[in-house]
């Protein structure tokens, strides 16, 4: 048994789920992945600090060369404690062919002791599970922190949250924007990028790359062509490379593109993308703190806080437009279709719902304002279905 921890008494949701999943009988390996620095470690040791269940916590930080036996190692010294033991191994993608070693080590004790692994990039966590442990883990994705979870945590309201949401370990730095500022590029973004892109992918022009993201996050929850991005780039390129800088991003859980809905989809394939920062704090980080009498930002700020959230759920999140007429967020998840206007205060046509429930009569048409954000964010799923 390994020791206890000191932690907040604060939980996020996904620790309940994970623990009750660990408890099942002869549960399958789990794999939980997110973004840097939101508490995914945090969570799993809040999950172990309540354990009945005699347990084995390593980082894969601590191994500084590539030692082939450390995952044998660790695997073994769980053995020891007993049947139905857990051994938590965090930052497994820096394991060297941690996929292959976990899945013989798997094979050889089927059930034998429970395995949690935790990393923080999906990039390099991706290929391994598809490939080599494919029908053995369950996996588990947790997010920036979301409006709800700030405002129990940490007392936040909404026009806080939008300046500064997404990452818990920036909030002691809100009151010094320097401090905040130099936290946010170095701890988070470069941190992500240094680490766990550029170490796992090619990138050919690195400052490239990273102007690239600066220039992203200026378009929260916006409409925009790959030609016009491609244009604000200080070297030449093409709309395929500013597509796979997006995906990267993607994967590091920084930044994405959503796809215009279509019934066809090539349709959806071809559109320009609408671009959604992960979180709040990313777009200030790179653009700045909005000014009170700009409403046109702080409307793209709070759709983005809402574009987020729903990028949280478990189905498929789109925009859709035709001609002037615009949808803002199109939900998809098992079989139903919500078409989700934000009313944020910035000035658009107001016809896009109507034009989108006729072109799609089975959709269901939903409206968030700052007023019900609060009770969306509790419950994304239960909010929707309530209004559907």
């Amino acid at each position: 048994m390994e020791k206890k921890f000191n932690l907040p008494a604060f939980e996020r949701h996904f620790v309940a789920r994970l623990a009750q999943r660990l408890e099942e009988p002869k549960p399958l390996i789990q794999v939980l992945t997110g973004p840097r620095q939101v508490g995914k470690t945090t969570g799993v040791r809040q999950i172990l600090q309540r354990t009945q269940a005699p347990f084995h916590y390593a980082n894969a930080d601590d191994l500084l060369v590539s030692d082939r036996n450390w995952l044998l190692e660790q695997w073994q010294q769980t053995l020891t404690l007993g049947e139905g033991a857990l051994l938590v191994i965090d930052e497994i993608q820096k394991v060297p062919n941690w996929a292959e070693r976990i899945k013989a080590l798997w094979d050889t004790h089927p059930s034998k002791i429970r395995v949690l692994l935790l990393g923080s990039s999906a990039l390099q966590l991706h290929s391994g599970l598809t490939e080599s442990l494919a029908g053995r883990y369950e996996l588990s994705r947790v997010y920036h922190w979301t409006f709800s979870e700030l405002r129990e945590g940490f007392g936040y309201d909404l026009p806080r949250y939008l300046k500064y949401g997404g990452y818990p370990g920036a909030v002691a730095f809100e009151s010094d924007p320097d401090r905040w500022y130099a936290y946010m590029k170095e701890s988070i973004v470069e941190a992500v990028v240094g680490k766990d892109i550029l170490q796992s992918r090619r990138v050919a022009n690195p400052a490239l790359f990273r102007q690239a993201f600066e220039i992203l996050c200026h378009y929260p929850a916006q409409e925009i062509s790959y030609t016009k991005l491609l244009g604000q780039l200080q070297e030449r390129g093409n709309t395929d490379l500013v597509k796979y800088y997006i995906e990267l991003y993607g994967g590091a859980f920084l930044m994405y593109s959503l796809q215009k809905y279509s019934a066809k989809a090539w349709l959806t394939r071809s559109s320009s993308p609408k671009v959604l920062p992960a979180c709040p704090a990313l777009h200030t980080m790179a653009a700045g703190l909005v000014d009170n009498d700009d409403t046109e930002r702080r409307g793209r700020i709070f759709e983005l806080a809402v574009g987020s959230e729903l990028l949280q759920l478990t189905g498929e999140l789109y925009y859709w437009r035709e001609k002037q007429a615009e949808v803002d967020f199109v939900y998809k998840d098992q079989g139903r279709l919500f078409a989700i206007e934000v009313k944020s205060g910035r000035k658009k046509s107001a016809k896009g719902l109507d034009a989108f429930a006729e072109k799609f009569p089975k959709s269901s048409r939903i409206i968030i304002t700052p007023e019900n954000f609060p009770q969306f964010s509790d419950s994304p799923n239960k909010f929707l279905a309530a209004l559907a």
